[in-house]
């Protein structure tokens, strides 16, 4: 079926047959190396993980420590036989005290790199103002190289296909010795793991403040329990729609049931995913009578990610166009759906696109609040980019600076069809700015993860969970990761499969996936007139109830005072960490700061504090560089 600027196609064979069918988990190793997971995270080259590296002509044989005005040289097979034995020689004796079993897996770690893509991202990135930056911040680390040498041991790295190491960059530095600034380091290795210092402090303070006690479940109707199936049968059909005037084709699966009810449902994936994430949710919500529409969004799918790392194009992962099209493909799917609503046979009267519950995970949260009326303040968030030091970006941080390269200093996209939203650990930061979540005006649930590594909590989630002025619900689950919430089919995928970010999404986050079904079901149902039945499920008692031992799990619908207080001290900390000009720390710091987090915020600079704070800067490299959940 053709239309003049757009048609769409019913997909009789399977999607498998077309150019965007799902890869095989070997093919999609081999042609999509890099992950967005691993996009920020490969300015850790020379700080990543172990392996050898062929002999070469010129080669650092020893590392030069220097910790103030105490320089000490050792070979470096003592730093590899610490990495490898956990033993430490004589030469190492002096360092004992932050030498740490985290440390120790830190060395020992490795990145696997495609590197003939990692060369080209290698170029791109250090021909750029964020490179350069890079470069400088290596240089206080290794305070005796020069640009040139810094460069030509990466590149000496890539070289090799056993794996990136910090060992491996020292044996491919250019000089026989290589000096080391220990504070430098101390600075650089926070940096790196701010977010998950943040997270780690977070963590307990959310499960304490939040908890319920004796909560009343009286409300509850017997035997109606909205994390289990319903009883309709679920149908699918997968369609292409091609926009024409975008030059987009956009593969869409539609769940429904023979008779439908209440809004659509419209799901939108993250950045390097696809429509599937989250089947298992579109299932559940068909088999109780919803409409599901799961789109893909071309620009940002693993399909179209593992053709441009073919064309070794890496600086086209995530166009700044892309978060004007996502919007507008769930807008164009709408208008699509909607002529089909409209008389085409058996898909008749199947979809509700006047009311719309737009449910996103990642970048998909994203797309979902700029549908409900977000607006993007791009200004603001070219100011963020350009302040914050590349170390301190958190993955989720390097895909929204994509953004910053459009042209507009505000942006809206919205779709007044969009009545709820839903966003799983939405990709958020910067893009809407300081204001630009005020403008929201369809109740919205956000559920966040205290172990999400991609998106960290504080600035993807509960700070834009604050500035939200309807109604609204805060979702947190104790030990939940970024992928938590998907469908286990994507448990061998390679975001799940990432060795540098450790994803809870096996059977073990199966009761995540019972929460998103049960909240999620209970949301869409206040637009249906048997609201008030589900409305208890959405209570924090019922929450807490699905808790287990190792997920602990809180509702609510404001943050409390005291919360409050700790993510205004865990965000000025973030600043003196991983911000350019940082302002200068108070006079006076509330008792906890003055008492814990004293050294984290001065070891950047000096370290006269280092005898008094040895056991806090123990503490620190245990909590920075372990990967266990809390």
């Amino acid at each position: 079926m053709t239309r003049d600027s757009n048609h769409f196609s019913d997909a009789q064979s399977p999607l498998s047959q077309s150019p965007l069918a799902p890869l095989t988990l070997p093919q999609r190793r081999s042609r999509f190396r890099w992950g967005w997971a691993r996009m920020g995270a490969f300015l850790a080259l020379a700080l990543g993980t172990l392996t050898a590296t062929p002999p070469r002509a010129i080669a650092a044989e020893e590392v030069t420590l220097k910790l103030g005005a105490v320089e000490q040289t050792i070979p470096l097979g003592d730093l590899e036989h610490f990495a490898t034995t956990g033993e430490l020689k004589p030469s190492l004796k002096l360092y004992q005290w932050v030498l740490t079993p985290q440390v120790q897996n830190a060395l020992a770690r490795r990145l696997h790199v495609d590197n003939s893509v990692a060369d080209t991202f290698l170029d791109e990135l250090l021909s750029k103002s964020d490179g350069r930056q890079l470069l400088e911040q290596l240089q206080e680390v290794l305070p005796n190289s020069s640009s040139d040498q810094i460069k030509d041991a990466l590149y000496r790295t890539l070289e090799h296909n056993q794996g990136v190491s910090i060992l491996s960059f020292a044996r491919a530095y250019p000089e026989d010795t290589m000096t080391l600034d220990v504070t430098a380091a101390v600075a650089t290795l926070a940096q790196l793991q701010v977010s998950q210092w943040q997270n780690k402090l977070l963590s307990p303070i959310l499960a304490r403040e939040l908890q319920v006690e004796d909560a009343d479940t009286s409300a509850y109707i017997p035997n109606l329990d909205p994390a289990q199936a319903g009883k309709m049968r679920v149908r699918q059909r997968s369609l292409i729609l091609r926009d024409r005037d975008r030059k987009r084709r956009i593969p869409v699966d539609l769940f429904y049931a023979p008779k439908t009810k209440g809004p659509l449902i419209v799901l939108s994936h993250g950045f390097a995913a696809d429509r599937r994430f989250l089947n298992y949710l579109a299932e559940h919500l068909a088999s109780h009578g919803f409409s599901v529409a799961a789109i893909e969004h071309p620009g940002s799918s693993i399909e179209t990610l593992a053709q441009i790392s073919l064309n070794l194009n890496p600086t086209q992962f995530l166009p700044a166009s892309e978060f004007i099209d996502r919007p507008k493909d769930v807008t164009f799917l709408l208008n699509e759906l909607e002529r089909i609503d409209s008389g085409w046979g058996y898909l008749a009267n199947k979809f509700n696109t006047e009311n719309v519950v737009a449910i996103g995970h990642s970048l998909g949260g994203y797309t979902a609040l700029a549908l409900a009326g977000g607006e993007l303040d791009l200004k603001q968030l070219r100011q963020f980019c350009n302040e914050r030091i590349p170390l301190g970006r958190a993955p989720a941080d390097w895909l929204q600076c994509a953004a910053a390269q459009l042209p507009q200093a505000h942006l809206r996209l919205r779709d007044y069809r969009v009545k709820r939203t839903i966003a799983f650990n939405p990709s958020l930061g910067h893009l809407f700015g300081d204001n630009g979540l005020k403008q929201v005006r369809t109740p919205t649930l956000i559920l966040t993860g205290s172990e999400d590594s991609i998106t960290p909590p504080l600035q993807h989630q509960l700070k834009p969970f604050k500035q939200l002025t309807t109604e609204k619900f805060l979702v947190n689950v104790t030990g939940g990761t970024h992928m938590s919430v998907t469908d286990i089919a994507n448990l061998n995928s390679m975001m799940g499969q990432s060795s540098l970010v450790r994803e809870r999404m096996g059977h073990d986050a199966e009761p995540v996936r019972e929460l998103a079904r049960a909240v999620s079901l209970a949301f869409i149902y206040q637009e249906t007139p048997h609201g008030n039945l589900y409305e208890p499920f959405l209570s924090a008692g019922y929450v807490q109830s699905l808790s287990t031992p190792h997920l602990p799990m809180r509702l609510t619908r404001k943050l409390p005072s005291t919360t409050q207080a700790w993510l205004g001290m865990l965000q000025f900390g973030e600043k003196r960490l991983a911000y350019k000009n940082p302002h200068k720390l108070p006079e006076k710091l509330p008792i906890h700061a003055k008492t814990t987090n004293r050294c984290f915020f001065y070891t950047e600079y000096q370290l006269p504090w280092q005898r008094r704070c040895t056991g806090q800067l123990k503490h620190i490299f245990t909590n920075l560089l372990s990967n266990d959940p809390v």
